[in-house]
């Protein structure tokens, strides 16, 4: 009985000395932190509905640290400094993400050491270019152009439509809005003249402004492509 007890004791105390040097880890203090771009001009998104992932090389590691940017296409993630890749799974985002040879999403090799801002370069299938909204306190106006970027014969798209979401919050896109109004891709008569207007609904409690952002929906591509968020006052 006393010699169970002794290797009872024994384990006991092994188990607190290895949990005692796990929790002695430092914990991770490198920023990696960028935003999707293309040609320096950054391409919104809808809030964590575009994912990406972090894999870690070494430390018996096969997962992803997975995590979705931000609307406005800005990404942060609290790290430790080592090797790592960066992946966008496939069919994801408004965009064409480079490719291995095979087709697979290929993965950009990051060495951290320290905090560091890292664009992501991207080539989005269309861009909304010169965006302007306008209002008033019983409608809000919205002006822009869409330029296409993919014309090649395999990988171009059409316009599937266009939107204008407004909200009460600085979070707008088809799933956070007070009110939205919808244009064709069909019906587009000019696409470097392009006029959406939507009604402003009652808002309670009253706020004398809003939040406005157009969007572009692409045939065959789950995610949306926006404009910057402008706050319209009234």
């Amino acid at each position: 009985m006393k010699i169970r007890y002794y290797y009872i004791v024994l384990i006991t105390l092994s188990i607190a000395v290895i949990s005692c040097k796990k929790d002695n880890y430092d914990a991770p203090s490198s920023t990696l932190k960028g935003r999707l771009v293309y040609k320096g001009d950054s391409i919104g998104v809808e809030r964590d509905q575009v994912p990406y992932e972090l894999y870690q090389y070494g430390f018996g590691k096969v997962g992803a640290i997975a995590s979705s940017f931000a609307q406005d296409g800005s990404y942060s993630a609290l790290l430790f400094d080592g090797d790592y890749k960066l992946i966008i799974p496939g069919g994801q985002g408004p965009f064409m993400w480079k490719q291995t040879a095979t087709g697979a999403p290929d993965s950009l090799a990051i060495t951290l050491k320290g905090s560091q801002t890292l664009d992501l370069e991207v080539t989005p299938f269309y861009m909304i270019r010169n965006p302007q909204i306008t209002g008033s306190a019983g409608s809000v106006s919205a002006s822009f152009k869409v330029e296409k970027i993919v014309t090649d014969s395999v990988n171009q798209k059409d316009i599937e439509r266009v939107s204008l979401y407004i909200n009460k919050t600085q979070f707008v896109s088809g799933g956070d809005n007070i009110a939205a109004i919808d244009l064709g891709g069909a019906d587009i008569a000019d696409p470097n003249n392009i006029t959406l207007n939507v009604t402003v609904p009652a808002i309670v409690p009253t706020q004398n402004y809003v939040f406005g952002r157009i969007g572009v929906k692409i045939a065959g591509v789950e995610d949306m492509i926006f404009s910057p968020v402008q706050k319209i006052q009234f």
